[in-house]
């Protein structure tokens, strides 16, 4: 809906997409590993963020990270998932009773075969090119759209990022062997939610003479409340306890989007005969030039939302999910 009205390019919901669907891919991943949390005393129980986002706490992302390193290791001294039902069936034949354990391993192998086929949203997703294309009235110019994406520490929330980049270099960016590390490495270390957007393209453009960062976004995927397992307070809380909303309808997601832009640029001395362009942001004190707040949420709580009218969420762009699958914006 976004693309269609003009605020998203396709290579942005191009970009988009992938790390959403990593985001559900780790999120699947978490399921099979904590899938017998509670009943089964070696299961362990996954860690979330009740009160602030909804969703995992960020060291239950580093300990993945670590899994996946030793992936192969544990699934070549593990039964294929075949096997281990060919198991729980003999077992549930001969000894009349649920076969726990062997349903435990078999959640464990298929959170180790998840690991594998990679693909996932990790604590940390380096930076990744996309070609926009040169410029039309400087060939010169080369225009890349620049995306990477944090699960912050801080707030256990996924936040992505998108930087609109020009490129004046003899070499494109990314088959330049020498700019691309060092742009992949200054931007791994701005992935940090209590950067402003403002300091992070600063930053960007005084290390980078031949690189002009036009705009940069920044989207915060939650808080994630659910009437089910996360802990509300204020209006969301009366929201969801109005609507009573039935098992998986039960929820409203949380999405913001920070975006500065470039006004104009200024030439600066560099050298003893030199210049170089310097970008002129557009931005208040929050470091950014406007800010957009949406929330996500089924029909059920919509309805609560629209009887309440609390003041704090009159701003809030509403998208509305129909159980058919269509999506239904409101202001």
């Amino acid at each position: 809906m976004l693309e269609a009205e003009g605020r998203l390019s396709r290579p942005e919901v191009e970009a988009m997409a992938r790390y959403l669907v990593a985001l559900n891919i780790t999120f699947r991943a978490l399921a099979h590993k904590y899938h017998f949390a509670g009943r089964y005393a070696h299961a362990g129980k996954l860690t979330l963020d009740r009160i602030d986002s909804g969703f995992p706490v960020f060291s239950e992302l580093l300990e993945m990270a670590n899994d996946a390193t030793q992936a192969g290791v544990h699934l070549a001294r593990m039964p294929t998932p075949d096997a281990l039902k060919d198991e729980m069936v003999r077992y549930i034949l001969s000894e009349r009773q649920v076969p726990t354990r062997l349903q435990y391993a078999l959640s464990q192998r298929l959170y180790y075969d998840e690991l594998t086929k990679g693909g996932l949203f990790w604590a940390r997703n380096d930076p990744v090119p996309i070609w926009l294309g040169e410029d039309a009235r400087d060939k010169a110019r080369r225009r890349y759209l620049i995306t990477w994406a944090v699960y912050d520490s801080a707030t256990n929330l996924p936040v992505i990022y998108m930087m609109d980049v020009e490129d004046t270099g003899r070499t494109g960016l990314p088959k330049d062997e020498r700019r691309w590390p060092e742009v992949q490495a200054h931007l791994r270390a701005q992935g940090m939610t209590n950067l402003k957007l403002l300091t992070i393209a600063a930053g960007f453009d005084a290390d980078f003479d031949d690189l002009h960062p036009k705009r940069l976004r920044r989207f915060l995927i939650g808080p994630m409340h659910s009437a089910a397992f996360t802990v509300q307070s204020g209006p969301i809380k009366q929201v969801l306890d109005t609507a009573r909303a039935s098992e998986g309808e039960d929820w409203a997601l949380a999405w913001t989007e920070e975006d500065l832009v470039s006004e104009r640029v200024e030439p600066v001395k560099s050298g003893w005969f030199g210049q170089v362009e310097r970008q002129i942001f557009t931005s208040g004190e929050e470091g950014y030039t406007r800010q957009d707040r949406f929330l996500i949420l089924p029909q059920r709580p919509y309805q609560a939302l629209a009887e309440l009218d609390p003041p704090g969420f009159r701003n809030v762009r509403k998208f509305v999910v129909a159980p058919q699958g269509r999506m239904l914006s409101y202001r």
